[in-house]
């Protein structure tokens, strides 16, 4: 990453960090910058986050393995990482009507995780996210297996965990990252 570009991103970094401090009260932002400073393809990953609508922010440390926990806390599900089915799997899958990519597959060349169900729910306690809009999760091996998918969504002031075939895609259904710095 130029290093213009870099020093712009983690500007943004810090006035989205400095404005939600709701979801990380008492994490420092200069020692989360120095971290992300000694990592730079981390930084790398957050500016893919961002430039498909993200807009990732710290929303935990995890003192076991030393990382901070960024998330795409955008009020929707990332617009451009929707109308994608959940893997390479179920997109080779597809005859018809394929969608351009997959949730695991972006995940995975931008160098982040789909949230897990609890990190999802965990996401839910700080704001209220994906009210209109859907995100896929990471599924067990054996509903994989099975041809399935797990999403979830914010309906009714309540969090929904669903099932689909992994190779559905809808227009209003994308998936949120973790990132560990």
């Amino acid at each position: 990453m130029v290093l213009e570009k870099a020093v712009e991103l983690l500007n943004q970094l810090k006035i989205r960090f400095e404005n939600n401090m709701h979801r990380h009260v008492g994490l420092d932002w200069s020692e989360i910058q120095a971290k992300l400073e000694a990592a730079p393809e981390k930084l790398g990953s957050l500016s893919e986050m961002e430039s498909t609508g993200g807009e990732p922010d710290v929303i935990g440390y995890d003192q076991q393995t030393d990382e901070y926990l960024f998330v795409d806390c955008s009020e929707e599900s990332p617009k451009g990482r929707r109308s994608v089915c959940y893997d390479d799997e179920a997109l080779a899958s597809r005859k018809e009507n394929k969608p351009k990519n997959s949730a695991l597959g972006m995940a995975a060349a931008m160098g982040i995780e789909l949230l897990t169900e609890e990190q999802y729910r965990e996401l839910q306690k700080i704001g209220q996210f994906d009210t209109k809009t859907s995100s896929w999760i990471q599924a067990s091996v054996d509903i994989r297996k099975l041809g399935g998918a797990l999403f979830c969504d914010r309906r009714y002031n309540t969090v929904f965990l669903y099932h689909n075939g992994a190779e559905s895609y809808y227009a209003a259904r994308g998936f949120r990252g973790l990132l560990k710095v």
